[in-house]
């Protein structure tokens, strides 16, 4: 319980800054959720899922001429993981989401130091994964400049997890973390200018992942360059995306992913957007993959919102060719409907020569009330023969439906909003 005593600690120091550049607000969001199907092919033999989880945040900021501070604590809560009186939370899902300070450096320059979300563009490369419910989050140092319509940062990061009861080691900076790409070493670039119309960026991102060598210990690290850029051009009605990007380095040969989308509106009501996307895949017997990742992106919002591929999935496999097609209507002043539908290729054959993978279908209705949000989603997966292959799961052992329903509130209340 003592980790809710600090906010309450807040609570009472936020009144003391009321009156100044100070910002409380917080996040109330549970969301239910029926999985048949949601990120792999469930055999007809196996249950659905079915849950609800919630998450709370609590926000705080605080700004003057010199620099700006915030601090965000965030709780991912699963309705009934606890028993009954447990005295302790033993999830350990309790975490501070963000904690940075930029300092203000002058002339355009500041520097942006902790724990922070970093996302940029379409979030295709990296972004704050806000639909998971525990976010997206980085370690790290930045130097950023702004001059009218002009950015440019420069980020750094170097990651360790101490073991050593004192909490400081004295000799070596192994880094033991494993699993969706937690990298020991970061660097980047990041270069933005926009137009009237137009704007272009450039991304140039090295991460250095934690080597060992036959003993187990700390040898080095294997490196990963993420180059590319992303274009926007937007004018009346029309609207053009790209992306094109490439993976070098240390075990990967040449990966890359280009994607392209067009949006129309068509009425005030009505927009349309169509476009497609090519990752490359690993069709090579030798130790360096050809398969591009997307790493630190919001992949959710990217080949279908039941998360078939690049979601903690999907890694060194035959890539994808994903086409895509979409409406957005404005139902009333308050609420939407997007329908989307993708069809999905590998980018290589699979061992048995298929490359058709399925089709999916995706329905997000939004409602906004006053000081709340309602969503409702579901998809359906049209499976083909070739996502049976993929997934390892027999046509005839899969159930004759993948579908994925969710229900989610969202408040954000704002308890102190001053200003000067």
């Amino acid at each position: 319980m003592k980790k809710y005593y600090l906010l309450i600690v807040i609570f009472i120091v936020a009144s003391q800054f009321a009156q100044a550049q100070f910002t409380l607000d917080g996040e109330f969001r549970p969301r239910t959720e029926y999985r048949h199907g949601f990120g792999s092919i469930i055999p007809d033999a196996a249950d659905a899922g079915f849950g609800i989880s919630t998450r709370i945040r609590l926000n705080a900021g605080y700004q003057v001429d010199a620099y700006k501070f915030y601090v965000s604590f965030q709780d991912v809560m699963v309705w009934g993981e606890n028993r009954q009186i447990l005295p302790n939370d033993q999830n350990n899902s309790f975490a501070v989401f963000q904690a940075w300070a930029e300092i203000n450096l002058g002339e355009g320059f500041s520097t942006k130091l902790g724990r922070q979300v970093i996302s940029y563009d379409d979030q295709r490369i990296m972004g704050g994964l806000d639909w998971a419910q525990q976010g997206r989050n980085h370690d790290a140092a930045l130097i950023k400049y702004k001059n009218g319509k002009f950015i440019a940062d420069f980020g750094l990061a170097f990651n360790q997890d101490y073991s050593h009861p004192t909490g400081f080691i004295s000799t070596g900076t192994g880094y033991n973390t494993t699993g969706f790409f937690s990298y020991k070493t970061m660097q980047y670039l990041y270069l933005k200018q926009a137009w009237n119309n137009f704007a272009g960026s450039l991304l140039l991102l090295n991460n250095g992942f934690q080597k060992f060598d036959t003993n187990d210990n700390p040898d080095g690290v294997n490196s990963i360059q993420t180059l590319g850029t992303h274009l926007n051009y937007k004018k009346n009605k029309f609207g053009i995306a790209a992306n094109a990007f490439l993976q070098l380095g240390d075990n990967i040969d040449g990966a890359y992913l280009l994607g392209l989308d067009l949006t129309y509106k068509a009425s005030d009501k009505i927009i349309l957007g169509a476009g497609l996307e090519i990752i490359s895949g690993n069709d090579s017997a030798t130790p360096d993959t050809e398969a591009f990742f997307p790493l630190y992106g919001t992949n959710h919002k990217f080949n279908g919102f039941m998360d078939y591929f690049y979601v903690g999935n999907h890694a060194n496999s035959i890539g994808l060719f994903d086409i895509h097609a979409s409406a957005n209507f404005k139902l009333n002043s308050s609420s939407s409907l997007l329908v989307r539908v993708l069809n999905f290729s590998g980018e290589q054959d699979l061992p048995s020569g298929e490359k058709s993978l399925g089709t999916e279908l995706d329905l997000v209705f939004s409602k906004a009330f006053k000081n709340y949000a309602l969503k409702l989603g579901y998809s359906h997966m049209f499976a083909s023969n070739g996502m049976y292959e993929l997934k390892g799961v027999t046509e005839t052992a899969a159930s004759d439906m993948q579908n994925w329903g969710w229900a989610m509130l969202v408040i954000k209340p704002k308890f102190i909003n001053g200003t000067n």
